[in-house]
């Protein structure tokens, strides 16, 4: 087994994720089949980000350190027979930014030993990696509240000869959302063509851009959910539902060189006809009680009831008594436009079903929907392999998942499965353990891809 048996580092009550600003303590343990030379043992604590232009390559173009220690757990000396233990503590700074792997870049907290021994005598080396979680306070997040809402209208030509127009309309409930909650989406679409569009869809995107010197944007399809038709002529609204599955959070406060955004796409099949609709990713879900408040509206002068007290004699005499003017007629309401609703069919599985369950129903003749749950992508990014946060302050009502355990398969953090549950506690509240989604697949990834058009959609408060 060679003279260096055991060289393992070991944090304290096996604890692998951490918040900025919070200690890190473990040992270094070494056993050594005999007497050993020793010119210094030392331990080191790093966290860096490093950012390529290839995906799955740590030939990183574009490195961001965030801090690098080492102590001295052992001087120069001689290593008797047997196991010896050492023990390290590390800060971890309040700056740093959360644990993060993409295709391409990551975000690496690890700490490494290093056993020195004398000229012409192998050194022994080991490392644990470590992971970081800060949390995303939606209710922290400038211009959060109300809804976001964009419109487009795009001509089209058909049959050669035939043009017509699509108008889209769209807008969420929300501008910020948590893993477990679901984004209600509604879409008004109005076909002004004779040709019947295709299926309408809206997606939950994500788009990481990776800082270098040309910078690279990962773009993918995180959920999709799928409605029907609009045939030629017909105005219809159609309501959707997206769960939002356990995700990165859209801030890496930080980190300089990894931004992550997240949108829903609302589109058209055929013709070609999309908008976008901006929304935040957290940890901690909206709460009303943090809403900030409205200054109140002086009433009117007008609405101001008559007053009742006796007026003054000289001012009466003085000033001529003028008639009520009448109050003028309400301006005629125009008909409402016919409108063909969707019955709000969503394709989202309702709480109390698996997310695998399918959902919707099927609308009218006029206005066919796919029955069709919603597909997520097994590819998305995440914080760590093995990872969990927390989810906290769900609103209650339609728009929140029951909370409830989690069911977590066992194994080692890189097995493979979803490893071990590490529940964070916010403000003093209860939490429910929420899984991060694991790494993505390397293997069938085919990026770079451009950035999506840039859109200048407004975000109504």
């Amino acid at each position: 087994m060679g003279k260096v048996q055991k060289f393992e580092i070991a944090f304290d009550k096996n604890k692998e994720v951490y918040s900025p600003g919070e200690s890190i303590t473990g040992t270094v343990t070494i056993k050594v089949g005999q007497s050993l030379q020793c010119k210094a043992i030392k331990v080191n604590c790093n966290g860096f980000c490093g950012v390529t232009s290839k995906v799955n390559d740590t030939a990183w173009t574009v490195e961001e350190q965030y801090f690098n220690s080492t102590v001295s757990v052992a001087d120069k000396g001689t290593l008797k027979q047997g196991e010896h233990t050492f023990p390290f503590k590390f800060l971890i700074p309040a700056t740093a930014p959360t644990s993060f792997e993409g295709n391409y870049g990551r975000i690496i907290y690890r700490v490494r030993a290093f056993f020195d021994t004398p000229r012409f005598t192998k050194d022994y080396s080991t490392e644990k990696p470590f992971y970081l979680l800060s949390l995303l306070n939606l209710n922290e997040v400038p211009d959060i509240w109300g809804t976001c809402s964009s419109a487009v209208t795009q001509q089209f030509t058909y049959m050669l000869m035939k043009t017509g127009t699509v108008v889209l309309k769209a807008h969420t409930d929300m501008k910020g959302y948590t893993a477990g909650q679901i984004i209600q989406v509604t879409a008004s679409i109005h076909n002004q063509s004779g040709k019947t569009t295709g299926n309408m869809a809206a997606s939950l995107m994500q788009r990481v851009t990776y800082e270098t010197k040309k910078p690279t944007h990962d773009v993918r399809t995180i959920a999709e959910v799928e409605g029907g038709v609009v045939k030629a002529g017909k105005e219809v609204e159609w309501k959707e539902q997206i769960i939002v599955p356990a995700l990165p959070q859209s801030s890496l406060a930080g980190c300089e060189l990894i931004k992550i955004e997240y949108f829903v796409k609302v589109h058209l099949k055929s013709p070609d006809v999309q908008l976008t609709l901006p929304v935040h990713i957290g940890n901690v879900s909206l709460d009303k009680k943090h809403h900030p408040s409205k200054k109140a509206v002086p009433p009117s002068t007008e609405d101001a009831p008559a007053s009742t007290s006796t007026p003054n004699p000289s001012t009466s005499a003085s000033t001529p008594t003028l008639p009520p003017r009448p109050a003028p007629k309400p301006a005629p309401r125009p008909a409402p436009r016919s409108r063909m609703s969707s019955h709000n069919s969503p394709s989202a599985p309702p709480a109390e079903y698996h997310p695998g369950a399918e959902g919707g129903t099927p609308m009218n003749d006029d206005f066919p929907n796919k029955r069709q749950s919603q597909l997520v992508s097994p590819n998305a990014f995440s914080y760590a392999p093995g990872l969990f946060f927390p989810q906290s302050q769900l609103p209650s009502g339609p728009a929140a998942v029951p909370s409830g355990p989690a069911a977590v398969p066992s194994g080692p953090p890189f097995s493979g499965s979803a490893g071990a549950t590490a529940p964070y506690p916010v403000n003093g509240a209860s939490s429910m353990p929420t899984p991060l989604i694991m790494p993505p697949n390397y293997s069938t990834s085919a990026y770079p891809q451009e950035a999506p058009p840039s859109y200048d959609e407004s975000c109504n408060t």
